[in-house]
């Protein structure tokens, strides 16, 4: 039978909490259970191994019973963004080549909007009430056996890259030897390196479970034993309470998020106390050093960064006494390893800046598309995320930017994150962005977004001032941007990430830009 930890879980602690949402409450036996029934319900449908099951769910119970059951059935499982217009959810649904789909029904209007454009799929289930075309799960389940099926075999996760630089991508791997005995794929590499395991851990999500960070870590725990308490949506006051009121022990983030709980009230911040909080993950996106430097004045050296991706290349991690003493470094590798390599593939020195590859993992492939798959591979073989960094001499890891996100202006590389990080120094700024435009003269220039805080948002000019003098100081004249464009908010994934492509459709030169509605962190 096939070794979950799940299983071993429900065997010893069954009445020990898994999952919390909100009121709801999941423990090790219902989740066992509950994978199981689901389990025969796909084989009742005719999946077998190596099918491929998509999901519309929103933050809840439901979708740790689907990846369960879908782990022991030998599938491969898609999670669709809530978020997504209905062209985009229909693109991930068929370029996964799903058999299956779940959606919840209170996202009635995009589930049912999918049965039109997907004609592969064989099987439409909604949890939670009844869709148009679909078939509701929850009889199906009542009537369904809790015992496990007799073909028990490893399947996994197929995750879509979040798409800021075109369209989403899956990340495919060939499905382990079916007499597989060890920890879930999803789950090993995260209990080993953030300390996941055991049923003491408390584990606060912050961020929506079809992302990739966030719904593996959450597996992990309930492969580990310990409980996930999820949030519906991020709310920084909502967080900061539930770290204290339901003990968390280990919690999850993204930068932005940061800034959020520092915008709390002072008087808030300053009776926050939360003595078994040890572990706050963040990544997924830079994180401006004076936010971080704040974080860890407030919380302590609890904070832990990772660098990784859905593609599984390779992860480095540092921690907080690390980074006081490297800022701006993302740590040395702890799974892979890091290679620097030019526009020749031929290997740099330690403090050459070129593309960060990782060697030493199983290697990735973009599901049916091996153009974009050789894009992010090597002449030796090695994989990147498609990022630009250099390695310092004791092999500590520095992210320049992306690939992708570079502006060439004269002949010379600049990188946005580089400028953003000048910027971001200068005090009365919240958030910023740069961008590439044309230019005559240089074929490319940047320019500037800037979102201000609420104290220096009534004196934008003298800002603009100050970040001007600012970016003189500690930047060459081709990095100077051309514009500094303030705005309300700037575009990110619900990940935290910075969506650099909308940021070219904003109207500029005024003082005030739209907030973009994707910025939106649920």
């Amino acid at each position: 039978m096939l070794n979950s930890g799940l299983r071993d879980n429900a065997r010893r602690w069954p009445e020990q909490l898994a999952v919390v949402h909100g009121r709801h409450r999941l423990t090790y036996a219902d989740l066992e259970a509950g994978a199981n029934r689901l389990a025969r319900v796909f084989r009742s449908r005719g999946l077998v191994r190596g099918d491929h099951v998509a999901c519309l769910l929103h933050n809840g119970l439901e979708i740790f019973s689907v990846v369960w059951a879908a782990y022991r059935c030998g599938l491969y499982l898609t999670p669709v963004p809530s978020t997504l217009a209905s062209p985009e959810a229909a693109y991930i649904v068929n370029n996964c080549q799903a058999r299956l789909v779940i959606a919840q029904a209170s996202m009635q209007a995009l589930a049912e909007s999918l049965p039109a454009q997907c004609d592969a799929v064989k099987h439409w289930f909604s949890f939670g009430g009844a869709l148009d075309r679909f078939e509701a799960l929850e009889p199906l389940l009542a009537s369904s056996s809790d015992q496990p099926i007799d073909d028990e075999a490893p399947g996994a996760l197929m995750l879509y890259t979040s798409g800021t630089t075109g369209a989403p991508k899956g990340v495919w791997r060939p499905l382990l030897a079916a007499d597989y005995a060890g920890p879930p794929p999803f789950a090993r590499d995260l209990l080993e390196l953030f300390q996941l395991g055991g049923a003491d851990v408390r584990y606060l999500s912050t961020a929506p479970l079809y992302h990739a960070a966030p719904l593996r870590t959450s597996l992990a725990i309930t492969a580990g034993g310990g409980t996930v308490f999820v949030m519906e949506r991020f709310d920084a006051e909502t967080a900061l309470s539930m770290i204290e009121s339901e003990q968390i022990t280990h919690s999850q983030w993204v930068p932005v998020m940061f800034q959020r709980l520092l915008a709390l009230p002072k008087a808030r911040r300053e009776a926050h106390h939360a003595p078994l909080h040890r572990m706050a993950y963040f990544g997924a996106a830079p994180c401006p050093h004076p936010v971080r430097r704040a974080m860890i004045d407030w919380w302590g050296s609890i904070l832990l960064e990772y660098y990784a991706g859905t593609e599984g290349v390779g992860v480095t991690t540092i921690t907080s006494r690390e980074w006081l003493e490297k800022p701006g470094s993302v740590g040395p590798a702890r799974r892979g390893v890091i290679h620097i390599l030019g526009d020749d593939d031929a290997e740099l020195p330690a403090g050459q800046t070129g593309r960060i590859f990782f060697s030493g993992l199983t290697a990735f492939t973009y599901f049916n598309d091996p153009g974009k798959t050789s894009s992010r591979v090597s002449t030796q073989g090695y994989q990147t995320l498609g990022d630009i960094g250099h390695v310092d001499q004791d092999g500590y890891l520095y992210l320049t930017d992306r690939a992708d996100d570079m502006i060439i202006s004269g002949g010379v590389n600049i990188y946005p994150q580089e400028i953003e990080a000048a910027i971001m120094e200068v005090a009365g700024v919240a958030d910023c962005c740069v961008v590439g435009i044309p230019d005559e003269k240089f074929g490319e220039t940047p320019i500037s977004f800037v979102v201000l805080t609420p104290q220096a948002a009534t004196q934008p000019e003298v800002i603009r001032q100050a970040i001007m003098e600012s970016n003189k100081a500690r930047l060459g004249r081709l990095k100077q941007p051309s514009e500094i464009n303030f705005c309300e908010e700037l575009p990110r994934s619900p990940t935290g990430k910075l969506l650099r492509r909308q940021m070219l459709t904003f109207q500029r030169g005024s003082a005030t830009v739209a907030s973009p509605a994707q910025s939106r962190l649920s």
